[in-house]
């Protein structure tokens, strides 16, 4: 479809000039001539995030299905969106978003149609949304339809019923009755879930017999720069099987993955021919450097101080006075069945003060999506959607990639905790390696304004260019961020759902109200904070 579109738009490019000048004479000869509207959909990438490939694949797809796209691109207002979508008459109004603050958001564009008194159709899709969320958050804010699309291929389906006058009512007669359900059951797993409480949820923190444990110093304390990453090293660590998912080609078992997703019999082929286009694409970008890869990344003496890391200045390892960073922490929280019930914070995984031990933690930032703008660029004058989808998916690969092969030579050279590390690709995506990286706004620690505390002690704007926005995505889009931890025992883990008493903790800690703090981690509070307690 998308290879088709690239096809459909040239031509259109072409006729356009024919068309109006057709129309107007049409006019001329008829002043009462009106032209046959096409259905009309305004999508955006909501206020703070710039995340577009599945948007652009969306746009595309019922561009192709004759629907009238104004596509306004990424972090868009909402008073833009919807301003836009009342001058054009808009039938329907789509909104996409990846990162979690995306999600708050898009109730917030809710809401203020509903305060404008509008009655178009509103559609949520993107990585971090859901039928669930939709039906909680979303709808409830609006009187008429809100309907969530899970991918490319059911936006024509939800548009058509929409729009469609015999279908229409009973589709979203259909919706409500499913999302009322949807919130009759969400509501009631909230009510029947049991948390501990916060300080005894603390008392089983994962024990560690520190005494056993000779924390590795790393071979510098401080920061470095990494300008300009060949590429051509980060080819051995990319993961094919999210650029396949971003392209919604999904093998069946057994051939669901990279590379047996090339012998599965109904999306084989088209894999082997993205691939193969992929791989031309990729050496055209590194031959001719198109795109540039950044990062930074640094080491700190640490302890941990309950469920946080207390990070010291890189010239005081001896006397560990002086705080430049505290890495703030979520505790699990629900009810754990079992003998012993452990809940985990990263706090755990770095060595108290009172232990004794001279502990550390790592932090990096890095992107490959430095020269992304100016190939899309290049492919948007040549009405080339295909291609700019193909860019940002593979700019994407690239920057995972370096996160991984940074992580390696972390772990190998520059921390040095594990020097006789030698694991293939497959095994580091296994995630077979000792240590972890986990991100701010990730299961680990939702919280995305832990990252600005990363980039105030990496100095990530100055020494790279990767910026935050307002809701704290990075720009450019292809770029990672994390931790580093070390300690043996460290696993990846999710917080889940949190109760009152933390969200209060957690709030004091970090100089939040309590309003405040839950807005910031609005997807993983296990209330409803607009019920009493």
């Amino acid at each position: 479809v998308i290879k088709s579109a690239r096809v459909m738009k040239k031509a259109v490019a072409y006729l356009l000039p024919f068309m109006e000048e057709e129309k107007a004479a049409a006019l001329a000869a008829d002043p009462t001539f009106v032209s046959k509207a096409r259905t009309k959909i305004v999508l955006a990438t909501v206020k703070g995030d710039v995340h577009d490939i599945g948007k652009n694949i969306v746009g595309i797809v019922l561009a192709c299905n004759n629907f009238e796209v104004i596509d306004l691109g990424v972090m868009v207002p909402c008073h833009k969106i919807l301003d836009t979508a009342i001058a054009e008459k808009a039938d329907i109004i789509g909104l996409s978003g990846l990162i979690t603050p995306s999600l708050d958001e898009m109730v917030t564009v809710a809401r203020e149609m509903q305060r404008r008194g509008m009655t178009t159709p509103l559609l949520i899709g993107g990585a971090t949304t859901s039928k669930i969320h939709t039906a909680v958050k979303v709808e409830p804010r609006y009187d008429h339809p809100a309907v969530h699309v899970l991918d490319a291929s059911r936006s024509v389906p939800v548009v058509t019923s929409l729009l469609d006058a015999e279908l229409r009512d009973d589709y979203i007669a259909e919706v409500r009755e499913e999302y009322a359900e949807l919130r009759e059951e969400h509501y009631a797993t909230q009510r029947e879930r049991r948390f501990e409480a916060l300080e005894r949820a603390r008392c089983l923190a994962p024990p560690c017999d520190w005494k056993t444990l000779t924390p590795t110093r790393p071979s510098f304390l401080g920061t470095r720069v990494i300008d300009n990453q060949p590429l051509a090293e980060l080819l051995p660590y990319i993961d094919w099987n999210p650029f396949f998912s971003t392209w919604q080609l999904r093998g069946r078992f057994p051939n669901r993955g990279y590379p047996k997703i090339f012998d599965d019999a109904d999306v084989g082929q088209q894999a082997r021919e993205l691939f193969d286009e992929a791989q031309a694409m990729l050496r055209d970008i590194i031959d001719n450097k198109k795109l540039t890869a950044r990062g930074v990344y640094g080491f700190w003496p640490a302890h941990g101080d309950g469920d946080d890391v207390l990070c010291y200045a890189p010239d005081d390892d001896a006397g560990r006075e002086r705080v430049v960073g505290t890495l703030r922490g979520l505790r699990q929280q629900v009810q754990r069945d079992g003998a012993e019930p452990i809940y985990r914070a990263y706090g755990d995984f770095v060595a108290p003060r009172d232990s004794g031990v001279a502990d550390y933690v790592g932090q990096f930032a890095v992107s490959a999506g430095f020269g992304v703008a100016e190939m899309c660029a290049a492919y948007e004058a040549e009405h080339d959607d295909y291609n700019i989808i193909m860019v940002k998916s593979l700019a994407d690969r690239l920057a995972e990639a370096f996160a991984e092969k940074l992580h390696a030579d972390v772990r190998r050279e520059h921390w040095g905790y594990a020097p006789d590390e030698a694991l293939e690709t497959t095994d580091l995506l296994k995630v077979r390696y000792q240590g972890i990286r986990p991100a701010p706004g990730y299961p680990s620690n939702p919280d995305h304004t832990e990252k600005r505390t990363l980039w105030g002690m990496l100095d990530v704007d100055k020494t790279t260019g990767i910026e935050l926005t307002e809701s704290l995505a990075m720009l450019p889009a292809a770029s990672v961020s994390g931790l580093y931890f070390a300690n043996p025992h460290a696993k990846y883990f999710a917080v889940g759902k949190i109760n009152r008493d933390q969200v209060a903790d957690y709030g004091k800690r970090k100089g939040f109200t309590v309003a405040e703090t839950e807005k910031h981690l609005g997807t993983i509070l296990g209330y409803d904070p607009a019920e009493e307690e």
